[in-house]
């Protein structure tokens, strides 16, 4: 395909074989190619072969034979993924049969620009926009039933919101209907998010299952049966059905197993070791992503970091070995030669060309000043077309390159790379994004957004036209890592690292390791935790490369990537660490509730306080005849406006180690969504099968416990409003739980001022990209892990922690690191040292220093993150922004506006 000379649809007729075998295909990683699919006649009966006697690059060639290619490895990461359920083996959804009833991944395409109709949602029976829609969840989760699966897929509601929220931005006045059980917004940030959709305008939420019962026969508009409390039973039109459908194991994962001789869980996914979710059951064969079991795109990240890690832990002795040194030819000094721009306008698929005409734009380019060329292509950030920026730099002499594309966020260092591979400064790479800063706010106004795209691309021409080469800063890189906490995420992070050959600081504030899992005894999984903590913590101990510091507190933390110098305190001596990367793993707290008679009646207990009575086989709480549990206690709320994630988890876990000591036992669980996503939905269902009672409430009509007396007996009661009889339910209780809520740790706050570090809305650490960088912060050099990020379960910290430990060693493992050569400059002689740039500046990176002139501030280039803060409150404009010049960005606006 790298051959395939095809660059736009209409440029080749797929019509040209005898059956239509032969397609376009979009892909991220090569240009638009053809592919040829099971239907060519050639694959089947040896004739025809018309397309390769066509092709004019001999792109085709039916001669190849398929080829062993044998390769040595000492490690195997098993990252198959995962497929979507198929709803035609539940005869109920009408999937295959309806026209109008399309799954979630079917959906997904139709949104997307490079879908079938360009982003417009358009029914397959008519090709009209749909305006009254329905999503069904759990098509192929949580059911017990042939053909489908007992586990929840932890992915659907939140597609689905994402969703509804996507098909009102394509038609505001659409009408979505969400039918679903419950609501499993429990990552980080989710619980926002389904607020969001909630409250838009034309969004119902319906708890209720949901069936499809017919197609009008004229219309094709779908029938959906469902039931509410009030009203019972109703049917309702839509005139689009998506169904939202699970996640299945990938369809070969038995061939999977019997390749690589791994076992695989009950479900079909890998069968991973409890206290090292990468480990499979053969050594040196790890996993990551879906194949674990089903997840979202953040932890499917980390765990690929983490697998990284461990295969770094197995082959450590050949470290390096492999490596080669990137080679750049000379850079060309074009500093003195007139400027000769290239622009390079991206189609981004259909992202960006299905609103903005870019063959008219690129015509545009050509009439600029300075501009000596300029080409349309369809993915500017695939492998070919970055070589053929490179080709046309060097074949017409390019020193300046705009390429019109997306956001610099992600693909910046990507075509610097390639002004770089050409001779010339990468910093002479001007980026113009008319994608998020047009076709994707302007997709109803394509006129005006092609006129917009040039008014972007004529001012990225004005102002590279005054674009510098700047040279980066090499930083050594110092081999030691500092590891703050000592939790099993801290510990686990610091055994990975030093494992792998570096010596590792581990400080932990109290006296002891362990962080709040000394108060854990099993996971609902039946791990024993104790014995867990006590083996890490040994190890760690053990460990000739870990430096333990318990009882300590950071007193300063100063330097930069590669070169960081934290104080502590610990145990009355003080000791400055040298390290090259940090890891925080801080932990969190118990909330302490201040409701339910928490604190004033010693029978109510937070869910970790009960689990320590079990473990104690304290004789109350043995002997208990009823025992009521309550969920969401200090979250989901205004104050704490997110989920805990653990807690409904830990509930379950509690409610069936008591009806194992005691059957007898009436428990009562009073949630508002149940949410064990994942395989913990088999647990759930399994404590309703040994008779937990599970009551749900709603936020504006929460529980309420008072402590009285019945016959003579002390009792709890706890009335609470049951959603399906419509009544009040009186529970007398003998004790009381509650599912307490997860809190930041009291010294994330200071944590986060020493070490430049963003926290979110609800005082968890913030990771620099929720997708790309979900284990890094934006300060370089600073990793993340474990609950200090948010709330999670012990196998996921254990996934994260290993995942810090392979970002840290990405770094740790050279012996330099690179700076930005965008940093800023004072110029001494306009500085009259006010220190208003020391104030703003948020990394330390200024200070006053004594010059020829006198006291004047100066900017460390190392410490700089180039944001230009300080250059802006400068009142006698002494600091420049190098790469955002003043003359640079005045020549923009000049071209916005039309002045020469």
């Amino acid at each position: 395909m790298e051959y395939c000379p095809v660059k736009y649809p209409d440029q080749f007729n797929q019509g040209i074989t005898n059956n239509k075998a032969v397609h376009v295909y979009f892909a991220q990683a090569v240009p638009l190619v053809t592919y040829i699919d099971e239907t060519c006649i050639y694959l089947k009966e040896k004739k025809c072969r018309i397309c390769e006697a066509v092709c004019k690059n001999n792109a085709i060639d039916f001669s190849q034979e398929p080829e062993t290619v044998n390769v040595n490895v000492g490690a195997i990461i098993l990252s198959s993924g995962l497929e979507p359920f198929d709803p035609r083996v539940l005869g109920e959804f009408r999937y295959g049969e309806f026209a109008n009833v399309v799954t979630s991944m079917d959906y997904e395409r139709l949104l997307s620009s490079t879908g079938p109709y360009e982003g417009e949602v358009l029914r397959g029976s008519d090709k009209k926009h749909p305006h009254k829609l329905a999503w069904i969840q759990c098509v192929g989760s949580r059911q017990v039933l042939p053909g489908g699966n007992s586990y929840c897929s932890a992915v659907c509601c939140t597609y689905t919101q994402k969703q509804v929220i996507l098909t009102k931005d394509h038609n505001a006045a659409a009408e979505c209907t969400v039918f679903h059980n419950d609501i499993r917004s429990y990552g980080k940030d989710f619980e926002r998010f389904y607020e969001r959709t909630e409250k838009l305008s034309g969004v119902r939420f319906f708890r209720s299952y949901a069936s499809i019962v017919r197609e009008d026969p004229v219309t094709k508009n779908v029938t959906v049966r469902y039931s509410t409390p009030d009203e019972g039973v109703q049917e309702e039109e839509f005139e689009m059905v998506v169904l939202s459908v699970g996640l299945n194991p990938p369809a070969d994962g038995d061939a999977i197993s019997a390749t690589f001789g791994v076992a695989l869980n009950g479900h079909g996914f890998c069968k991973t070791n409890p206290v090292n979710p990468m480990e499979t059951s053969r050594p040196g064969v790890f996993v990551s992503g879906a194949f674990q079991g089903p997840t979202d795109i953040p932890e499917a990240v980390f765990t690929a970091s983490a697998a990284g890690s461990q295969c770094g832990e197995l082959l450590n002795y050949r470290r390096g070995g492999l490596a080669e040194e990137r080679v750049y030819p000379l850079e060309r000094n074009v500093s003195a030669e007139e400027p000769r721009i290239g622009v390079f306008v991206c189609h981004c698929g259909a992202n960006i060309s299905r609103v903005v005409g870019v063959p008219s734009t690129v015509e545009y380019c050509r009439t600029l000043p300075n501009v000596v060329y300029a080409q349309e292509q369809l993915f500017s950030c695939a492998t070919n077309s970055a070589k053929d920026i490179t080709t046309m730099i060097q074949e017409q002499g390019l020193n300046r390159v705009i390429v019109a594309a997306c956001s610099p966020r992600t693909l910046e260092p990507l075509f610097r790379d390639t002004l770089r591979e050409a001779g010339i400064n990468q910093y002479y790479l001007e980026m113009a994004n008319i994608r998020e800063h047009c076709s994707w706010v302007h997709a109803k106004e394509k006129e005006e957004a092609t006129e917009k795209a040039k008014d972007i691309i004529r001012m990225s021409v004005a102002r590279a036209c005054r674009l510098e080469p700047l040279q980066e800063i090499d930083l050594s890189v110092n081999k030691t890592a500092l590891v703050v906490g000592g939790g099993i995420a801290g510990m686990t992070s610091a055994l990975s690292i030093a494992n792998q050959g570096h010596e590792v600081h581990l400080l932990e504030k109290e006296s002891s390791l362990g962080g709040i899992a000394r108060r854990i005894h099993s996971t609902l999984e039946g791990l024993d935790v104790q014995a867990y903590v006590a083996e890490m913590v040994r190890k760690v101990h053990q460990h000739p490369s870990i430096h333990v510091h318990t009882d300590a507190t950071i007193t300063k933390a100063s330097g930069y990537v590669g070169n960081f110098l934290t104080k502590v305190t610990s145990r009355g001596s003080a000791t400055e660490i040298r390290h090259g990367v940090v890891v925080v793993a801080t932990g969190a707290e118990e909330y302490r509730p201040t409701e339910y008679l928490y604190g004033t009646d010693d029978r109510v207990m937070t869910n970790l306080e009960l689990e320590e009575r079990i473990a104690g086989r304290e004789e109350r709480v043995l002997n208990a005849e009823t025992l009521v549990m309550i969920q969401c206690v200090g979250c989901r709320q205004e104050d704490r406006n997110y989920c805990a994630r653990i807690c409904c988890s830990h509930s379950i876990k509690n409610a069936l180690q008591l009806k194992e000591l005691n059957p007898a036992m009436d428990i009562y669980v009073l949630f508002r969504d149940m949410r064990t996503y994942g395989f913990r939905e088999d647990y759930y269902r399994e404590a309703a099968g040994k008779d937990v009672k599970f009551v749900r409430y709603e936020p504006q009509d929460k529980p309420q416990v008072e402590a009285t007396e019945e016959s003579g007996r002390p009792i709890l009661r706890v009335t609470v409003t049951d959603p399906i009889l419509g009544k009040k339910l009186a529970i007398d209780a003998d004790l009381l739980a509650l599912a307490a809520a997860v809190i930041p740790s009291p010294g994330t706050t200071q944590i986060s001022q020493m070490f430049q570090l963003a926290v979110g809305p609800d005082g968890f650490f913030k990771e620099a990209h929720v997708k790309l960088r979900p284990v890094e912060f934006g300060t370089d050099g600073v990793y993340l892990c474990g609950i200090a990020h948010y709330p999670k379960h012990i196998q996921e910290s254990i996934n994260q922690a290993y995942g810090a430990a392979g970002r840290a060693l990405t770094l740790l493992s050279n012996d330099t690191v690179i700076a930005s050569g965008s940093i800023c400059e004072v110029e001494n002689d306009k500085c009259i040292s006010c220190g208003a740039c020391i104030t703003v500046c948020t990394y330390g990176a200024i200070e006053f220093v004594d010059t020829p002139q006198g006291r004047k501030a100066f900017v460390n280039p190392v410490l700089c993150k180039g944001d230009g803060v300080c250059n802006t409150v400068c009142p006698t404009r002494a600091i420049d922004l190098r790469h955002f010049t003043d003359e640079e960005l005045m020549s923009q606006i000049d071209a916005a506006v039309g002045f020469e």
